[in-house]
């Protein structure tokens, strides 16, 4: 793993995977630049990119120039998942804590100050956003998504019992070496990795705290959810609970 800047001061990189989010690239890099700014928090963005047909790249080469040296582009051939790309961009992140997210709004940089808030009042290793939650919500999706995403997560607890009420959710917070720590003991990179690092968290005694988010569905693009991922899912949490 790349090491983490020796300045003194923290340090957020943010993990964004992409494909074929060249609408919703621009926008979310403006946002999370404002975010930071207006807290004068010391941030950067790791696009990871994997051989978006749509120019996803050749906007992200833009934003490269535009907001140096925080955001950095770091490409793959081909589409080679969700999980792999946050382990591949953690190589070349600077900072000492790390934050992963959606590049398509569902998840907006507006509650990451607090999440840094609410890590450095518990000194937590892990923060996470959650939907079901305190004032926490889901906008845009139909009753039928709404409750297969719901159902999802009260089968997972009841199975697994994680602590989390958003096991599914994937707008976190770690402190980094808490990551890297998480990513060598869970093999699990597909569409369940989220909830394999959040039940590995819990295995190992790592400290998870929650902040309540929106989670709007995306304004660009088409959802990369499908059937087989709910298959996935459904198999992920039975194999996690065979292995803890």
């Amino acid at each position: 793993m790349a090491p983490t800047k020796t300045t003194g001061k923290d340090v957020y990189s943010v993990i964004l995977p992409t494909f074929n989010e060249r609408q919703n690239l621009p926008i979310i890099t403006w946002l999370l630049n404002r975010t930071f700014s207006e807290q004068n928090i010391d941030w950067e963005l790791v696009i990871v990119d994997d051989g978006s047909p749509d120019g996803t790249q050749d906007v992200a080469a833009q934003l490269v120039k535009l907001y140096a040296p925080h955001v950095q582009l770091q490409t793959r051939t081909g589409k080679l998942g969700l999980g792999t790309a946050y382990v591949h961009g953690l190589q070349f992140a600077k900072g000492n804590y790390i934050i992963i997210m959606d590049a398509d709004f569902s998840h907006h940089p507006k509650f990451i100050p607090q999440m840094i808030a609410k890590q450095k009042a518990g000194n937590y290793d892990i923060v996470t956003g959650t939907r079901y939650a305190g004032d926490g919500g889901v906008y845009g999706w139909d009753l039928k998504r709404k409750l297969t995403s719901k159902g999802a997560n009260i089968f997972a607890d009841t199975v697994l019992r994680p602590g989390v009420s958003d096991l599914t959710g994937s707008f976190r917070l770690y402190k980094r070496d808490v990551l890297e720590k998480l990513f060598q003991s869970t093999d699990i990179r597909g569409f369940t990795m989220q909830m394999a690092l959040a039940v590995t968290a819990k295995s190992q005694g790592f400290s998870i705290a929650e902040v309540p988010i929106s989670f709007v569905d995306r304004v660009y693009g088409d959802s990369k959810l499908g059937g087989e991922e709910i298959v996935e899912y459904a198999k992920g949490v039975l194999q996690l609970w065979w292995s803890t």
